[in-house]
C-alpha cells in the first residue's frame, strides 16, 4: 500500500486517504442500485485492504457477507461509506462514531442542496462528526478514486480512470465522471480524484497538503465553485505551490451582482478581482476552461520549465507557423532571435525555399530525420528557451515516423518542447507514441503556445520575491485616533492625520466656512491653490463641478468658493455641505490612483492604476491581497499602463516609482491593520520627479 511522504496528516484525513479497512453501508444486490455499483468498484479495484459490506437485511454480494450493522463489522476499520437515504444517515453516522470510525464518505444527497430541511440535517451530521472526531467527505458527492493504492470508492461505471500524475479535487461530481472518460482519449491520467460535494466538513483547503504529499501526484488540479475560507486557502495553496504546481478552474465568474460602493476602488473591486489576486498570491495558475485546465496540467507534469520567454517554432507549413508566432506573443512569450551559427547550420540542412529564421519552416517535404536534426539545432541555441513543433499530417510518410525521431531528442532536453500535432485520424498513432513518452501534444498551435506560456509563468512564480518589506508605522496611535470614529466617511483632517501616522504623504487640506476664510487660508498655504467642495454626501467632487484648480489670487479664491457651492447645491440639493477645502497646488507630475477595500472572502485588497475622473471607464487597474509582498508590488506596477509610464514615455518624463512602491506597501499595511476601514482611496496620488516623492492630493476613507 503506497503511503504519503513524511508530511504529517491529521488522523481522520489519513484514514480517508489511506484506510486499512472500509465499510460500505448501503450495499445492494440490485444491479440497478448505486450501492451495487459502489460495492463492485470497491471489491474489484485491487484495493489491498479490507472491504466490508453492510445491508440492513444481511445476505451476500460478490461472495462477500453483508453485515446488518456497522457495529458488527470487525477490525481493521478506518473509513465508512454511507450510501443510504438521507433521513437515516444521522443515526447511522452516530453508530460509526461509536464503532471508532475515523472518517466517513457520505455519498447520498438530500442535504443543503435541497433547502432548509436538508441544511438542518447537514448541520446535524456535522455536529455528530465533531462529537466523535470524525472527518467527513460530502455529503452529496461521488466519493474518491486512488489509482496508486489502488482504490475506487465511487458508483461510477467501469473502467476507472487511467493512472497518471494529476490529482483532481472537484466541487462537482458530474465533472469527475466526465473527466474519467475524457482523459482516456486525451492520453493523461490521474493519481487521485476526490469529489467534495457539499463540504459539510472537509473542503479543498483541508486536502491540498495531504494530496500533494502523495508521491504519485505531480500536479494538483482544482474545479472550484467557491472558497468558503479564502485566507486559509491562500495560505495552504501557497505552501503547496512552492513544491508542486496547482492549477484551478474557478467557475461562477459572473454570478455576483455589482457591489454598492462609494469609491472607484470599491466599484472596481469585484469578486473576480479578489479571486485573481488570491490565486496569484497563492501561486495557483488559473485556467479559463476545463480543456485549458488539463492542457496546462499535463504540460506542467511532463515538461521542464523554461529559463526565459524566448521560444522557437519548428514547422513544415507556413500558415501554422505564423499562427504559432501570433499565439506565442498573445500569451506573453516572444520569438527567439536565432544565433548566427544556428542559422548557418540550418542553411546547410535545408533547401533554399525554406525559412532559416524563426519560425523555422522546413517545407512540406521534410523527412523525419530533417525534423529531428533541426529540433536538435534549435534546442542547442542559447537564445532559445523552448520549442513549439508543428506536425501536420506529412504528405510523403506517416506522422508516427516523425514522432519516433523526435521523442529521444525531446526526452533528452532540459528545455520544454510541446507539439502541435494537427489533424485527427492520420495522426492518431503519432499521438499515442507522444503520450506514452509523456510529451504534451495538442491539435492546434494556439493550445500548444498556451501550454508553453504556463510553463514560463510557473518558472517566473518560483523565482519571485514573496517577502514583505517592513516600513515603520504608528499603529497604536492610529488605533487611538480611530477609537471613536463613527461609521461613514472620515473628515479630511482625521484622514490626513491617519495617513501621517502610516507614513503616507498627503497635502494639507484646510476647511473654509466662507469665502473670506478661504482667501486667508490660501495666503497661508501659498498660491496657487485648489478648491474642493467639502461634503460627506458627494463622493466624487468632479461630478458636480466641485473642484477648481490653479487659483492664483484672493479674488479668484473668493469667487471660486461661491461657484463651487452653487454648483454643488444645484447638483445635490439634499447634500450636507460643510464648506470648501483649500489645498496648495503641487508641481506637475504623473497622477495615479491607489485604493484599498475589504473583500468579504479574502480580506483587504489594494488597487493601483490610472487615476483621475475616468478611472472606472479606463479600468487600467490591478489588485493584490494586503499586506503586499514584493512580488505583488511588481505585478501592480508592471501589469498597468499607469505603472509602466512611471518609467517615462515619449515626452512624459519619468516619475518617482520607488515612492509609489512604498506608498502601496504602507497603504496595504493600513488596510490589513484596520479591517473596519471598508474603503480607502487616494485619487490622485501626484508622483513627482525621481527622488522627489509622491503626495496624496485627495483622500477618501470610509469606516464600516
Amino acid at each position: 500500500m503506497m503511503q504519503p511522504s513524511s508530511t504529517p496528516t491529521q488522523p481522520g484525513i489519513h484514514a480517508l486517504l489511506y484506510p486499512r479497512g472500509i465499510a460500505l453501508i448501503g450495499a445492494s444486490t440490485d444491479p440497478s442500485r448505486l450501492g451495487y455499483g459502489m460495492a463492485r468498484n470497491m471489491l474489484h479495484s485491487g484495493y489491498p485492504g479490507k472491504v466490508y459490506l453492510v445491508n440492513l437485511h444481511g445476505g451476500s454480494l460478490f461472495g462477500q457477507p453483508m453485515y446488518q450493522s456497522i457495529l458488527q463489522v470487525p477490525d481493521p476499520l478506518d473509513l465508512a461509506v454511507l450510501l443510504i437515504p438521507a433521513a437515516s444517515i444521522p443515526a447511522v453516522l452516530r453508530q460509526c462514531g461509536e464503532r471508532g470510525v475515523q472518517a466517513a464518505i457520505i455519498a447520498a444527497g438530500g442535504f443543503r442542496e435541497i433547502g432548509a430541511e436538508g441544511a438542518a440535517r447537514e448541520a446535524e451530521i456535522s455536529a455528530i462528526a465533531r462529537q466523535y472526531k470524525m472527518r467527513l467527505l460530502g455529503p452529496n458527492c461521488i466519493g474518491l478514486i486512488d489509482t496508486s493504492l489502488p482504490l475506487n470508492v465511487t458508483f461510477l461505471p467501469p473502467p476507472g480512470p487511467p493512472a497518471g500524475e494529476l490529482a483532481f479535487l472537484s466541487h462537482s461530481g458530474a465533472i469527475c465522471a466526465a473527466l474519467i472518460d475524457w482523459a482516456r482519449s486525451q492520453g493523461f491520467g490521474f493519481s487521485r480524484l476526490i469529489s467534495l460535494g457539499n463540504q459539510a466538513d472537509l473542503c479543498e483547503t483541508d486536502l491540498l497538503a495531504p494530496v500533494a504529499a502523495d508521491p504519485a501526484t505531480r500536479v494538483l488540479t482544482l474545479y472550484l465553485e467557491s472558497l468558503p475560507d479564502g485566507p486559509h486557502f491562500v495560505e495552504q495553496a501557497f505552501q503547496v505551490s512552492r513544491h508542486k504546481p496547482v492549477v484551478a478552474l474557478k467557475v461562477g465568474r459572473f454570478a455576483s451582482g455589482q457591489r454598492a460602493a462609494a469609491s472607484h476602488t470599491g466599484a472596481l473591486a469585484g469578486q473576480e478581482s479578489a479571486y485573481e489576486a488570491a490565486f496569484r498570491r497563492a501561486g495557483v495558475v488559473r485556467a479559463n476552461t476545463t480543456e485549458e485546465l488539463f492542457d496546462w496540467a499535463h504540460a506542467l507534469a511532463w515538461c521542464p520549465l523554461p529559463k526565459g520567454s524566448a521560444m522557437a517554432v519548428l514547422t513544415n507549413a507556413g500558415g501554422p507557423g505564423v499562427t504559432a508566432a501570433d499565439a506565442l506573443e498573445a500569451n506573453g512569450l516572444s520569438l527567439a532571435e536565432l544565433q548566427p551559427e544556428t542559422t548557418a547550420a540550418l542553411g546547410k540542412l535545408l533547401a533554399p525555399p525554406a525559412s532559416l529564421h524563426n519560425p523555422v519552416d522546413i517545407l512540406a517535404s521534410a523527412t523525419p530525420e530533417l525534423y529531428s536534426a533541426c529540433l536538435q539545432l534549435l534546442l542547442g541555441d542559447a537564445n532559445v528557451q523552448g520549442v513549439l513543433v508543428i506536425l501536420p499530417p506529412p504528405p510523403t510518410h506517416a506522422a508516427e515516423e516523425e514522432a519516433k525521431q523526435l521523442i529521444p531528442i525531446i526526452k533528452g532536453s532540459t528545455k520544454p518542447v510541446v507539439i502541435a500535432l494537427m489533424g485527427e485520424r492520420l495522426i492518431e498513432p503519432a499521438a499515442e507514441l507522444l503520450r506514452q513518452a509523456h510529451i504534451p501534444e495538442y491539435r492546434f498551435p494556439e493550445r500548444a503556445a498556451s501550454a508553453l506560456a504556463v510553463l514560463y509563468r510557473r518558472s517566473q512564480m518560483l523565482s519571485q520575491d514573496h517577502s514583505t518589506p517592513n516600513y515603520p508605522v504608528q499603529e497604536q496611535r492610529a488605533r487611538q485616533l480611530l477609537t471613536n470614529v463613527p461609521t461613514g466617511f472620515l473628515d479630511a483632517e482625521t484622514a490626513s492625520h491617519l495617513f501621517q501616522l502610516y507614513g503616507l504623504p498627503s497635502l494639507p487640506m484646510r476647511l473654509a466656512a466662507d469665502p473670506d476664510q478661504a482667501a486667508q487660508l490660501a495666503v497661508e498655504l501659498g498660491f496657487p491653490v485648489a478648491l474642493k467642495v467639502a461634503s460627506p454626501d458627494i463622493p466624487h467632487k468632479s461630478d458636480v463641478n466641485g473642484v477648481l484648480l490653479n487659483l492664483e489670487d484672493e479674488l479668484s479664491v473668493r469667487q471660486g468658493y461661491q461657484t463651487i457651492l452653487a454648483n454643488a447645491r444645484q447638483a445635490c440639493p439634499q447634500a450636507v455641505i460643510q464648506g470648501v477645502h483649500v489645498q496648495r497646488m503641487l508641481p506637475a507630475g504623473q497622477d495615479v490612483i491607489l485604493g484599498a477595500v475589504q473583500d468579504a472572502q479574502f480580506g483587504p485588497l489594494v488597487m493601483f492604476g490610472s487615476g483621475g475622473i475616468e478611472v472606472e471607464g479606463l479600468k487600467d487597474v490591478a489588485f493584490a491581497l494586503a499586506p503586499l509582498t514584493n512580488a505583488d508590488a511588481d505585478t501592480l506596477l508592471q501589469s498597468t499602463w499607469a505603472g509602466e509610464k512611471l518609467n517615462g514615455f515619449r515626452s512624459l518624463p519619468p516619475a518617482d516609482r520607488a515612492a509609489v512602491r512604498e506608498a502601496l506597501f504602507r497603504l496595504g499595511q493600513l488596510a490589513a491593520d484596520f479591517p473596519r476601514l471598508a474603503e480607502i482611496e487616494i485619487n490622485p496620488l501626484r508622483v513627482l520627479e525621481p527622488g522627489q516623492g509622491a503626495v496624496a492630493l485627495d483622500i477618501r476613507i470610509r469606516a464600516a
